[in-house]
């Protein structure tokens, strides 16, 4: 018989199939579990993917020339100059992500705690996993002194990390790195000669650009950074699967694109014709597609800012969202409290959130954090109904009052006065 290896559990998988069960037992769940950007398709893009019917014919596999022109261009104007011949175009990020793990050798070093399939992915690519607690006031990076004494001790131990991953703005903090913890970490990058992969497809989705500066670590170590991203969060095309990364220039950004396209051959081939039409149409940004990334950031910030507020009157700590669509609570200052109802780690607080009031969240044990730790992701997207909800959200001048979100709210109010035992 043949030996089958077994895969790294997944939480997505387990955490769906929870919901499911629930829902079909008639349950009413608040789900803040998963990091869906819950948007309506621009009707120009759904256009665009018509147009690209006729597209059936194989392609590049790093994708067309006027894709990864539009790719280019996209970065160009976010302060990083970038040829089309440093473009890669894929099914979404994800596959990236992993053929980077495939190609880059040495082991991995992570925050903590950080998205959910850079561990497994990791994994699967047969290297060490070495996480470090992020700073206090961030996430998405490890603290730089932490950093150091975690390579430290990775390598008196036997590892070998040469892989550096962070997320800008964060999953799952929805937090974005100041720009000093960015020099500071390139800095430590090219003194331990780490390669980086920022993971920047929440970039766009930054709540306000002006309070909060972004920093690209391929703006201050370009010779060692790749940069990865995709349109699943700004626009809302989860399901259609489209991610783009950008390798640097000079010996080591040809080395590592020429790589990834080798395994991008024998895993996708190519991205489906119609989205590159969809690609080269968003990527161009027309000015729907600039008004649309510019509406959903402040959809994401009024309800994100509203979960957050809720989590601190709780009597949780928690991490002031600056981008994307999460927040972080911990409840540590409640820990005696909690532990009295037989709440003692990341799984029973969630679990007890669940059982007591349908509130579905992602534990931190799940995203690699400390399993005693009493922390969880809250995805606050979810709570923007359906498509025409979505709309009216997104034209709201304070989308928090709008019924169907309030309502959610208040439910989530709720629930945390009841985990609490204030309710």
């Amino acid at each position: 018989m043949t030996a089958v290896t077994t895969a790294p559990p997944s939480p997505n998988l387990a955490l769906n199939q929870l919901v499911d069960e629930r829902r079909a037992a008639g349950a009413s769940l608040v789900h803040l579990a998963f990091g869906e950007a819950r948007l309506p398709v621009l009707p120009q893009l759904a256009e665009q993917l018509t147009l690209g019917a006729a597209r059936s014919a194989y392609g590049p596999v790093a994708g067309a020339e006027d894709v990864r022109g539009a790719v280019a261009g996209y970065f160009t104007r976010r302060r990083l100059p970038t040829e089309p011949d440093r473009v890669i175009v894929a099914p979404g990020s994800k596959p990236l992500l992993m053929a980077l793990q495939l190609v880059i050798p040495g082991d991995v070093l992570l925050p903590r705690p950080a998205w959910n399939t850079y561990a497994p992915q990791a994994v699967y690519a047969g290297k060490k996993v070495f996480g470090v607690p992020i700073p206090a006031d961030c996430g998405g990076v490890p603290d730089p002194d932490a950093l150091r004494g975690t390579i430290r001790r990775a390598r008196e131990s036997g590892g070998d990390p040469r892989l550096l991953v962070l997320t800008l703005p964060d999953n799952p903090t929805g937090t974005l790195a100041p720009p000093s913890v960015i020099r500071a970490l390139c800095a430590l990058a090219r003194a331990e000669d780490l390669l980086i992969v920022s993971d920047e497809i929440y970039r766009d989705s930054v709540h306000d650009p002006r309070a909060t500066p972004f920093l690209s670590p391929a703006e201050v170590a370009p010779e060692r950074t790749v940069v990865t991203s995709g349109l699943s969060k700004t626009l809302g095309l989860g399901g259609w699967r489209i991610g783009v990364a950008r390798f640097p220039e000079g010996g080591t950004g040809a080395l590592l694109r020429d790589a990834v396209v080798a395994a991008a051959s024998e895993i996708w081939s190519t991205l489906a014709g119609p989205m590159q039409q969809v690609a080269r149409y968003a990527y161009a940004e027309p000015p729907e597609v600039v008004a649309r990334m510019r509406g959903s950031a402040r959809l994401h910030g009024a309800v994100a800012r509203a979960v957050h507020r809720i989590a601190v009157e709780a009597g949780a700590d928690c991490r002031p969202p600056t981008g994307g669509f999460y927040v972080y609570p911990d409840f540590a200052p409640l820990r005696d409290r909690l532990a009295a109802r037989g709440v003692t780690d990341s799984a029973s607080l969630a679990a007890r959130l669940l059982d007591d009031s349908g509130i579905v969240v992602l534990a931190g044990h799940l995203l690699g954090d400390d399993p005693h730790a009493l922390r969880f992701k809250a995805a606050t997207s979810l709570l923007y109904g359906d498509a025409q909800q979505q709309e009216q959200a997104l034209r709201a001048d304070d989308p928090t009052r709008l019924p169907h979100i309030a309502g959610q709210l208040t439910r989530i109010a709720e629930g945390f006065a009841r985990l609490t035992g204030a309710a």
